[in-house]
C-alpha cells in the first residue's frame, strides 16, 4: 500500500456531498423559477417544496454519520492500522452511502433502510478494527 488508500473513500464521500449540494442548488432554482415557493423562504428556513426538501434532508445526512467516519479513517491513518481491512471496510461504508443518498431521492424506503444498515456495520466495524488494533499493538 503506498500510505493514501485510505483516504481515497473520503475523497469519494466528500464528491457525493459536492454532488448533492449541486442538486440542491438545481431544484431550489426549479421550485423558485416555477412559482411553487418565493427565494426568501430558503433563508427564512419556511416550508421548502419536496422537491428540494428531499436532497437537504439527504445533505444532512452526510453530516450525521459520516463525522464518525472521518474521526475513524483519520485515526486508521495515524495509528497505522490503515490495511486491506481498514480500506475495504471505508469502500463498502462509502458505497452504502451513495446507495442511501440515492434511495432516499428516489423514494425507496426499504433499500435506504438496508444501505444505511450495511454503512453503519461497516462504519462499526471500522472502529472494532481500530479498538483491536491498538489492543494488540
Amino acid at each position: 500500500m503506498t500510505g493514501f488508500e485510505m483516504f481515497w473513500p473520503m475523497v469519494a464521500h466528500a464528491f457525493l456531498v459536492f454532488c448533492l449540494y449541486a442538486l440542491l442548488v438545481v431544484r431550489r432554482a426549479a421550485v423558485v423559477r416555477d412559482g411553487k415557493v418565493e427565494r426568501i423562504a430558503f433563508r427564512e428556513n419556511l416550508a421548502e417544496p419536496e422537491e428540494s426538501r428531499v436532497v437537504n434532508k439527504a445533505i444532512a445526512n452526510q453530516f450525521e454519520l459520516p463525522v464518525l467516519f472521518y474521526a475513524v479513517s483519520v485515526l486508521l491513518f495515524m495509528t497505522e492500522a490503515d490495511n486491506i481491512v481498514a480500506v475495504v471496510l471505508a469502500w463498502f461504508f462509502v458505497v452504502a452511502r451513495y446507495v442511501q443518498a440515492a434511495m432516499q431521492l428516489t423514494g425507496n424506503l426499504p433499500l435506504r433502510r438496508l444501505s444505511f444498515m450495511l454503512g453503519f456495520v461497516a462504519l462499526f466495524l471500522m472502529w472494532l478494527w481500530l479498538v483491536a488494533w491498538m489492543g494488540t499493538s
